[in-house]
């Protein structure tokens, strides 16, 4: 079996699985290259006890009963960028003013929170975080997240995207190549006609030389239509005997 220790855990998942007291327990600083944590439906009431990860990138905490203390995640996720606290206690847009001090945040939910039913709750937000960029997955002007810019950092959507060009680059190669095949057999097929058509004037030639030389020889072995046959002596001969 494979034995990994905390410092080699990157993301961590830990949905559904009741806490104690409605507080974080189990998760310490040793888990220092944690990137992605996700608490989603564990009861929690505080993130008082959260460690210290510089590391992590993506917090979610949804569907808790979490509705303030937010102080907390400022001071120990320096470099968090997508936090979801969809489902929470959050009522006023004070409790969320601590988010100012997260200066890579960029992305941040809060579906099914009472604070979004406030009728300036968009513009008010925008306003408090100038950092942010998405706001319940769409950004200042309604346009939406794509999918690299709402989950995590983007890191492997870069690496696909480069993949994917590779992919086109040599598609176009292998494009390139059996249309030029292609060209060069309508060449040759081209080119066959061409010798096509000469051999065929070439023989055509032939035979008219051929049937010239056949009616030269009829005419030598035939004799001439209407001349008379020339009269012998002897024949002259025989009529005066008679």
């Amino acid at each position: 079996a494979v034995v990994l220790c905390s410092a080699q855990v990157q993301e961590l998942v830990l949905d559904n699985c009741r806490s104690s007291e409605g507080k974080i327990e189990g998760i310490t600083e040793e888990f220092s290259n944690l990137e992605l944590l996700s608490l989603i439906n564990v009861g929690l009431t505080s993130v008082a006890d959260i460690p210290k990860l510089d590391k992590l990138k993506k917090l979610e905490l949804s569907d808790n009963r979490i509705s303030g203390g937010l102080e907390v995640l400022a001071e120990r996720l320096v470099n968090l960028t997508h936090l979801n606290l969809s489902g929470n206690k959050f009522k006023d847009i004070s409790t969320l003013e601590p988010l100012k001090k997260l200066p890579q945040l960029k992305s941040l939910d809060l579906f099914n929170c009472e604070v979004t039913n406030l009728g300036d709750y968009r513009d008010s937000i925008f306003t408090l975080l100038p950092q942010l960029t998405y706001l319940d997955g769409y950004d200042v002007d309604d346009c939406e997240a794509s999918d690299s810019d709402g989950e995590g950092d983007g890191i492997d959507d870069e690496d696909e995207e480069g993949e994917s060009e590779e992919f086109t680059e040599e598609e176009e190669d292998e494009e390139d190549v059996v249309a030029a095949e292609e060209d060069d057999d309508d060449e040759d097929d081209s080119g066959d006609e061409e010798d096509g058509a000469v051999n065929g004037e070439v023989d055509s030639e032939d035979d008219d030389d051929d049937e010239e030389d056949e009616e030269d020889e009829d005419e030598d072995s035939s004799p001439v239509k209407g001349q008379k046959r020339k009269r012998e002596p002897e024949d002259e001969d025989n009529e005066d005997d008679e």
